[in-house]
């Protein structure tokens, strides 16, 4: 038993920095996907079809660059929320009610951005005239679905640790 000991400990070990650098990597990735929609929401207007013609204070006064700005709020919250979540990981607060909140908040900011993509595809169906309106329906439906996929799994988790949570919170006042 006594050999033992030391190889359990190095296991320990050795997946806490397992769990250390799988974090950070995800806290990296959520970075680049942050500073790529950054780049992308400030690059893109520039090359739109309909701003060819216009100076830089002229494209960002349209009222549809402005929408997409304030659309991609609930998007870059959403990240944060998954910062903040891994954040809670990495402190060995997996199971505290501030992770509940957190997936909460996720789920809150999902679904808030698939309301501006619906609002966007119904302006777009409704009031754009022309034909080329196939490639931005669907892009805005994938991006909706696949919004739905995250907050429909953040509910998920967000259900199962609220549960562990509750168990964890009954078991601690019993002890």
């Amino acid at each position: 038993m006594a050999k033992l000991h030391p190889i359990i400990l190095n296991m320990v070990g050795y997946a806490y920095s397992m769990r250390k650098g799988s974090t950070l990597f995800l806290k990296f990735a959520i970075c680049l996907i942050a500073i790529g929609a950054l780049v992308w929401l400030i690059w893109f207007p520039q090359t739109e079809g309909r701003a060819v013609n216009l100076d830089l204070v002229s494209i960002y006064k349209d009222p549809v660059i402005i929408y997409g700005f304030i659309a991609s709020t609930p998007f870059f919250f959403g990240l944060y929320q998954a910062f903040k979540l891994l954040n809670f990981i990495d402190a060995n607060h997996a199971f505290s009610q501030g992770t509940v909140n957190t997936l909460k908040n996720m789920k809150f900011a999902s679904f808030s951005f698939i309301g501006f993509i619906a609002f966007a595809e119904f302006y777009l169906l409704f009031f754009v005239q022309g034909d080329d309106k196939a490639g931005p329906m669907a892009l805005g439906i994938y991006t909706a679905f696949a919004t739905a996929i995250i907050a429909t799994a953040a509910a998920v988790f967000q259900r199962l640790l609220q549960n562990a949570v509750d168990i964890k919170s009954e078991n601690d006042l019993t002890v």
